[in-house]
This record gives C-alpha cells, structure tokens and sequence, in this order.
C-alpha cells in the first residue's frame, strides 16, 4: 500500500499532471501580444471556424463543387494578394520558417547582403546570421552598426567570390536604433537590386494591414504597413500572422508571382507548411479585413482602446473589488501598456490600470496563476495591477471572483 507520508507528494503530481498542458489564460497585463500566452487572441469568428474544422473533417483539398481535387491555400492567398496589393502570395507556420524558405530557396550557396544593424535575435534565440546559414547562405555584412548607405550595400554585392543573391533588409523586431543613425530607403535598395539582379527582400515582423480607427497613437509612424511595402517594389515581403495582423502563427511571403512560386516548389516548403487548423484561423482572420470589419480583430481592438475608456472599465471594476473585498486595497492608477511580441518598439500606450495593495504581490501572482482560468497580470513597484486593456469580453467579472479567492488565500496563508 501507499504510505500515508507519500499520499501530500502523490497528490500534488497528479494535481500537476491534471493542470499541465495549454491552457485558456486571462491576460490582465497589459502587455497585448505577450508571447508567453500565445500572443494574438482571435476573433470571434475565426476561433469558431476552428473549432467547426477541429471537430470533424473539412475541405482542406477538395473542391466541393466539382470534387475534383484542390489547392489547400488558394483561398488564403487570394486574400492576401487582395489585401496587400502583390501578385502572390504563400504561407507557412511561422515568421522564421517564412525567412528560412526565402533564403534558401533564393540565396542557397551564395551571398545575402545584410546592414550589421539589422543583424537580430529577437526571442527563442532567433538570429539573423544563423537563419541564413541554415538556408546554406552566405552572409556578408555591410556598413556599421548604427549607418549604413546604399553604397554599402552595392560594395557588398560587388566583393569577390560566390555571387550576391538577395539584398535583405530586417525590422529590428524588439528594440529601436535612435540618435546618430542612417538606413537606405526601400527604394534606393530595389533600384540597386534591379541594377545588380539581386532579389530584394524584407523581414517585415508583424504584418500591419491598414491604418488602426480609433488609435490615439498613430501606428503608422512606427509601423509600415504591407501593402505600402509591396507597392515600394520589394521583390518577396515576409510577415507573421500572429502579431499586428491578430490572426494565429503563421509566416506570410507576398511578392512577384514568379519569386512565390519558387518558394512553393522548394522541398522545404512542404516540410513548413500551414495545418489545416492555422489556414482556417488565418483565412477567417483575411476575411474580417476584406469585409472592412477589422476592428473586430482583438489586437487592433485593443490598439485602439482609449486611455478614457480604459479608465472608465478600471474604476467599474474597482468599484466591483470594493464589493466583493470589503478588506482589500485597491486603486485606480495611470499605467501603460505595451504591444509586446517584438512589434512596435519602444512605443508605449497610455493606460488605466487598478493596483492591488496590502499584500505581498509575487504571493497574490501565484495564487491568481492557480485560478480556473489562471490569470496573469503584472507587478509594478511593489503592486499587482490589473490592465483592462488586454481583458476580453466578459472576463472582467472572472478576474474579480478570481481576485476574491486569491486574496483569501494569501490573507489565511494557505
């Protein structure tokens, strides 16, 4: 039999066991594509077309009116190329596989010329040198860390050995060059491209599409949108559909329709290719957008969300903790938020935020992770705060009820 000293330990792994795994969280952080949860939420829509596919089969490869077979993407891209203006356009699961396909497909065994302010890691250890010798590419560095001109760029294509194949330029992704600094324009690099038969490429990051109504802060003077960069003369513009554009994980490629359809012959674009699950979320996502219903896209939404607006739902649920923790500590104080996920940079979004007092904050996060759903917040110089910004539809009432029990918890020391 078991001993009754072994029965706590025993209970606690199968206590583990039964809670471990992806969960639904709620995000009271602020922090709007916070990587950790899984970045962008989806829309309505799109999360029950999902669950509509998940729970049965779908037409994944098959045309339905004639059943004869079919492309899995077709309808995906022709929203894509609808959207952003480009001749083409294929998906694969994520940003860095986007990037990775390009460059071996395009530059195998010979030359991508890249400014050294452009050389990145962003999270997961992602690093520009090493996704372009994965790809059997050559890299070869131009300019200095904080200048580089368009001569730079064609000394770089013009050096001795293999031949240069692709000209790439990077969004710096999760930081921001400021002070003495010099890049070339796009279109100094595509004339230099088309001079030199060299493919130009962007690393975009997110995929902004369209201006955001509504933003007190204008997105448009830290983000460049899609469309504005195929329409620049980029040859093949590689974006993620899991940042600005609100959609699932994903890694968008629009370009020259003969520069796409050498990405989608590679062997490595099978091996990178989009489940039927992220094609159905990212298509249904394309559609909000073509509909004119993007505001409807939860991370644009919460872009958008003014700091009255905020202020006005942070003393709703003050008022509510109030009631339900007739003990508790709370205020309603200026906070901000963040995009997070590596987009928009150093770019910081006023908010309203209610901070919770009186108790130790790293003891009442730890109890608020143990809720169903657990919850995540953030602690700011010694409070827990809860940012409605980032709450969605209806979960406001949880995070109090959630609140109520933790705050019990932390107050017996149990």
């Amino acid at each position: 039999g078991i001993e009754i000293a072994d029965q706590p330990r025993l209970g606690a792994r199968a206590a583990r066991i039964q809670g471990a795994g992806l969960r639904r969280v709620i995000n009271a952080s602020g922090v709007i594509l916070h990587t950790n949860l899984g970045r962008a939420p989806l829309a309505a829509e799109a999360a029950e077309a999902v669950a509509d596919v998940a729970g049965g089969y779908g037409s994944l490869e098959i045309q339905l009116d004639t059943g004869a077979r079919g492309g899995r993407t077709e309808v995906v891209e022709s929203l894509l190329t609808e959207l952003t203006g480009a001749e083409a356009a294929v998906v694969v699961n994520n940003n860095a596989a986007a990037v990775l396909l390009v460059l071996t497909a395009m530059a195998r065994d010979r030359r991508v010329v890249v400014s050294r302010g452009e050389l990145i890691e962003i999270g997961g250890a992602f690093r520009v040198p090493d996704v372009i010798s994965a790809g059997g590419a050559i890299l070869t560095e131009v300019g200095t860390t904080n200048r580089t001109r368009i001569a730079d760029y064609a000394a770089g294509v013009a050096q001795p050995g293999p031949a240069a194949a692709v000209l790439l330029r990077v969004h710096q992704s999760n930081f921001k060059q400021v002070g003495f600094t010099e890049s070339p324009s796009r279109t100094e690099l595509v004339a230099l491209g088309r001079e030199t038969d060299t493919v130009v490429v962007e690393d975009l990051g997110s995929g902004l599409l369209g201006p955001i109504e509504g933003a007190e802060i204008e997105i448009f003077a830290h983000e460049t949108p899609v469309d504005q960069v195929v329409a620049s003369g980029i040859d093949l513009v590689c974006f993620s559909g899991d940042k600005l554009l609100g959609g699932p994980q994903a890694g968008i490629v629009v370009g020259g329709a003969d520069r796409i359809r050498a990405l989608r012959a590679h062997p490595l674009y099978r091996a990178l290719r989009l489940d039927k699950l992220g094609l159905v979320a990212l298509e249904h996502t394309l559609r909000l957008y073509r509909e004119g219903r993007a505001g409807d896209v939860p991370v644009r939404r919460m872009l958008r969300r003014s700091v009255d607006e905020l202020h006005a739902e942070a003393l709703a649920l003050h008022a509510d903790l109030a009631a339900t923790c007739p003990g508790g500590r709370f205020e309603v104080v200026q906070s901000v938020s963040v995009s997070g996920g590596g987009s928009l940079p150093g770019l910081v979004l006023p908010s309203a935020a209610v901070a919770v007092g009186g108790v130790d904050p790293e003891r009442l996060a730890s109890e608020l992770r143990r809720q169903e759903p657990p919850i995540v917040g953030r602690i700011h110089k010694g409070r827990w705060l809860l940012d409605p910004r980032t709450l969605g539809p209806g979960e406001g009432p949880l995070v109090v009820v959630a609140l109520g029990v933790a705050l019990a918890a932390c107050d017996s020391g149990g």
